[in-house]
């Protein structure tokens, strides 16, 4: 391998699809605190246990059924159910869900009886996953807020269950460590939403771009996620669906500003950091298969002063490879201007620049004047792009033209298109992946090595200074 080409290293979780029987230990009691409640699910008093009885097996061939149990069923559980229900191999079987939002929860019950499937509906997370093993459950999807992942995983791995859970893994890097020692010590798969990872367009650029060193050495990286105040605005809900304060409190709520727009505050959350940065920050060390050496960055609540997280953050990253060379990279997540090209990932090396995006009209490859790509072009790697004739009149038709014209750069596409929504291929991997079939493209131990990135973002925001990665960031 040349010096300064990359190759991704994609750490491997095989586990047998095995059935227990559950036990349940009890349910939430009312009025405790969040911390209570997270104390108590991390902990050993009340969490769900697994018996050691047999159950009905995972049928392995074209006719194979997972059943299925999804808590959380807001935007993203919305969009994560949307997903699973074209995929057809394995056949997926809903039989319970989870929400402490009546309205929301009937909404999706009601939206998954369209499609013959009939799962029971809960408020209380130990009611669902009793409900759900008794009916066979072998998976659970977990779309909640950050601060419940780590306490849900847990009991759902234990109980038996594969995980499927939401990025970030937890709004704490040690909520982040609690899931991955779960899943070694219960042998279970936990896929993260990570869903680049399986995304064939990216893997097809790591493989025939990154690895094959068609960029050079890539010296500098980049990448952003812009959304405009209009987009940024506070969550609302129907005033007759409003949950009562003994709910909200009982999970850890103040009030149902909180619960609608939890992202932004500190309790539950790590911030747009985290909720949008970590799905690109994921890409670079993917892409670069090195790690962060240092970060440093800025942010602050520069429009939205009734929040606690920081609207606006740039952060700077240096990563250093194997041969310690180092690749600078730069992300910014903004959210009071739409404004820069969209949402993408960008690796610049001295012989080309390849920009992605699960947006396909703004990935691109850039050749410089000196590079020879010949053998890519005839093997099919590349599809060349014809240069725009005219020049961009507004911000929506920047991403879709060759905005690189000017500096004689030649551009490309590349030659595979998804066909199937953004997180299908994720869903459907970590479902083979129950079955043997293949293995997870982002297992928690992976997931977490990536997320130690992010988590250190915010705190090199309030030091206003550099901070230095040290192995223990990466270790469980």
């Amino acid at each position: 391998m040349k010096s300064g080409q990359n190759s991704a290293r994609v750490s491997v979780v095989r586990a047998q699809s095995t059935r227990r029987d559950f036990l349940r230990a009890g349910a939430a009691t009312a009025g405790l605190t969040v911390l209570g409640q997270l104390a108590r699910a991390q902990g050993d008093t009340g969490t769900p246990r697994a018996a050691t009885g047999g159950a009905p097996a995972v049928l392995k061939g074209a006719d194979a059924m997972i059943k299925v149990g999804l808590v959380g069923c807001g935007a993203q559980g919305g969009v994560l159910l949307e997903s699973c229900l074209p995929i057809q191999s394995p056949k997926l079987q809903f039989v319970a869900l989870c929400d402490i939002w009546p309205y929301n929860l009937r909404h999706r019950v009601n939206y998954l009886k369209k499609f013959n499937h009939d799962p029971s509906a809960h408020e209380d997370f130990d009611e669902f996953l009793s409900a759900g093993l008794e009916k066979g459950m072998q998976a659970v999807i977990i779309a909640t807020p950050d601060v419940w992942h780590a306490p849900y995983t847990v009991k759902a791995l234990k109980a038996g269950c594969h995980v499927y859970c939401e990025k970030m893994m937890s709004n704490t890097v040690e909520g982040a460590r609690q899931m991955v020692r779960a899943m070694k010590e219960t042998g279970k798969l936990l896929q993260i939403g990570h869903q680049r990872r399986s995304n064939p367009r990216y893997r097809f650029a790591l493989n025939r771009i990154m690895e094959a060193g068609l960029l050079g050495r890539v010296v500098n990286a980049g990448g952003q996620w812009n959304r405009s105040v209009r987009g940024s605005v506070d969550l609302t809900w129907p005033e007759k669906f409003a949950l009562p304060q003994a709910t909200l409190e009982k999970y850890g709520y103040a009030n149902m500003r909180e619960f609608r727009n939890w992202r932004w505050f500190r309790k539950y959350s790590g911030g747009p950091i985290s909720d949008l940065g970590a799905h690109q920050i994921d890409i670079f060390g993917w892409f670069l298969n090195a790690r962060p050496k240092t970060v440093m960055a800025s942010g602050g609540r520069d429009y939205f002063k009734d929040r606690e997280w920081y609207d606006n953050v740039m952060v700077i990253y240096e990563y250093e490879h194997s041969d310690q060379e180092i690749t600078r990279v730069f992300y910014q997540v903004l959210t009071t201007t739409s404004a820069g090209g969209g949402y993408f990932e960008q690796f610049m090396g001295v012989d080309g620049t390849l920009k992605m995006s699960e947006n396909d009209a703004i990935t691109r490859v850039y050749k410089e004047a000196h590079a020879d790509w010949t053998e890519a072009l005839q093997k099919g790697v590349l599809r060349p792009i014809e240069r725009a004739e005219t020049i961009p009149t507004s911000l929506s038709q920047v991403s879709l033209l060759d905005v690189r014209a000017s500096a004689d750069l030649d551009a490309y596409e590349l030659p595979v298109v998804l066909d199937k929504k953004p997180h299908t291929p994720h869903l459907e991997n970590f479902f083979n992946a129950i079955l043997g079939r293949e293995e997870l493209n982002c297992p928690a131990d992976e997931a977490f090595r990536s997320e130690a990135a992010v988590f250190k973002v915010n705190p090199a925001i309030e030091a206003k200074a550099q901070l230095k990665f040290e192995p223990s960031d990466f270790e469980v």
